[in-house]
């Protein structure tokens, strides 16, 4: 079992820069994948970003050039700074380790940290 803990949300200007962190604890023996995502009011959760082991990293289309994802494995971290936020990043941030990029039987998922931009 992992256990994700997120912090780092809370209500920005549009423009403005907010930094995620998520701390992972337990057996993250063959997790390959750490990740964000969000699911805004109403809307499916959707990928923000992921970053492998090896330190490879994806964008959502529209968080490209706005967003960066960092890990640090030897402690368990991974981050999200965000920057030029708009309205529509508003919603739900989670944290996400998994062994494979298609959902699986190990897929970890933090609590939630909210995120509201306001314009």
């Amino acid at each position: 079992q992992v256990r994700l803990v997120e912090s780092g949300g809370g209500l920005v200007q549009a423009g403005g820069s907010l930094r995620l962190s998520c701390a992972a604890s337990g057996n993250i023996f063959g997790i390959n994948y750490m990740g964000w995502y969000r699911q805004a009011p109403g809307k499916q959760r959707e990928l923000v970003a992921r970053i492998t082991r090896g330190g490879t990293t994806y964008y959502a289309d529209s968080m490209k050039g706005r967003f960066t994802i960092s890990g640090d494995n030897g402690k368990n971290t991974v981050d999200l700074q965000m920057n030029s936020l708009k309205p529509e990043d508003t919603g739900v941030y989670y944290c996400s380790y998994a062994a494979d990029w298609n959902p699986g039987p190990r897929d970890y998922w933090g609590q939630g940290t909210q995120v509201t931009v306001s314009s």
